[in-house]
């Protein structure tokens, strides 16, 4: 390694930057899991439950067209979700180790 390069194997190794995997991992799966099954449920509830997905809601508008559009908010509280955890826990656990690398890259180069 040269004298400008990140030591990125001692980066792995931080126990901060293995708790940060684990939490933003796990946070994932499950944001993961809940979409996967909400997703499914639509084709699942239709073939399974074809005459709840027929009930008509206003007009031409039923309740299968109405779960469809559902997966969009589903995505979007998602995105909301994770931006708001990133936001309060994640982001704050990255800028701590970026600036502890950082110094030491800083220092190093210093030397």
């Amino acid at each position: 390694m040269g004298d400008n390069a990140i030591d990125w194997a001692a980066t792995n190794a931080d126990p901060r930057f293995q708790e940060l995997h684990r939490r933003k991992a796990g946070f994932l799966s499950l944001l993961m899991i809940v979409s996967v099954v909400y997703y499914f449920m639509l084709p699942v509830g239709a073939a399974w439950f074809p005459e709840l997905f027929r009930i008509r809601v206003a007009g031409v508008v039923n309740v299968g067209l109405l779960f469809a559009l559902s997966q969009f908010l589903v995505a979007w509280g998602v995105a909301a979700l994770y931006t708001r955890r990133a936001n309060r826990e994640f982001d704050r656990l990255a800028e701590e180790i970026n600036r502890e690398i950082g110094d030491r890259h800083l220092r190093g180069a210093v030397r």
